[in-house]
């Protein structure tokens, strides 16, 4: 339901969006534990980015660490919205002012060959449903001044999405243990982060299939084409100017190059 409080909320993270400048928490307008209003602040925004000639491209997965889903009190992920503008190409150079507080963590994406419609998908389907999979970094951004964020000020920030960068050596699931892959985090050549595939809810296609049936209980099933982002291998580190690279096991590497800010910006 999109009452006035979400429209007050949608409005401050818009603010911070347009500014580059983050805002207060949102929490304070919709309440800390009401997702459905969040998701609700969240879709708001998605529509806005889609009348001004956005196109969706697929969906993202976050809170899949259960050391992060205890630091917000919760028990299950959260997911946004991948917008054509937030797809970068491996090894490019991006300008740290196009954020406001960027961190980077190292996933698995999931490129889709078939819908995924049901409420009650389950991990099969997400495999047959898989094309194939690619290394990924996504770079989380607040728009909320600090990271000062719970669950319904993340979800309604788009789960907190920035933008990402995908591999592109393409590899199919078939006879593939991702629960096992192993992930290196670099900056600079030195290491930053490592984790593993079963850190992501045991295994990314757990994930995925939470995904799935959580968007088609909504009304918005994953499609054929879509990129899915499974959810981060290890911890989120905080962005800098340099070189990050992230080297899955099985699935080679990835690599966005950070520039300086070419202009003053704001940050929080």
């Amino acid at each position: 339901m999109i009452t006035d409080a979400v429209h007050a909320a949608d409005a401050r993270l818009a603010h911070a969006s347009d500014t580059l400048v983050g805002c207060d928490p949102v929490r304070d307008i919709i309440g800390e534990i009401n997702q459905d209003a969040a998701y609700a602040v969240q879709s708001l925004g998605i529509a806005r980015r889609i009348a001004a000639g956005r196109r969706v491209v697929g969906r993202k997965i976050g809170l899949t660490s259960v050391v992060v889903q205890n630091q917000f009190g919760v028990r299950s992920p959260d997911y946004g919205v991948l917008m054509d503008d937030m797809m970068l190409d491996d090894r490019q150079s991006v300008d740290l002012a196009r954020f406001i507080a960027p961190r980077v963590e190292a996933e698995v994406a999931f490129v889709l060959g078939h819908d995924l419609e049901s409420p009650t998908s389950h991990v099969a389907d997400v495999i047959r449903a898989t094309e194939f999979v690619l290394p990924a970094i996504e770079i989380v951004d607040s728009r909320i001044a600090g990271w000062d964020i719970r669950i319904t000020d993340t979800i309604s920030d788009n789960a907190s999405g920035g933008a990402l960068v995908l591999g592109t050596t393409p590899r199919k699931l078939d006879g593939f243990d991702l629960s096992a892959v192993g992930m290196s985090l670099e900056f600079d050549g030195e290491p930053v982060s490592t984790g593993s595939g079963v850190a992501c809810l045991g295994n990314p296609i757990i994930a995925v299939a939470w995904l799935a049936r959580a968007v088609a209980r909504h009304g918005q099933p994953l499609r054929a084409g879509e990129v899915v982002l499974s959810g981060a291998l290890g911890p989120m580190v905080a962005a800098q100017s340099g070189v990050y690279r992230a080297r899955l096991d099985g699935l080679g590497e990835v690599r966005v190059d950070f520039a300086a800010a070419s202009t003053e910006g704001a940050r929080a």
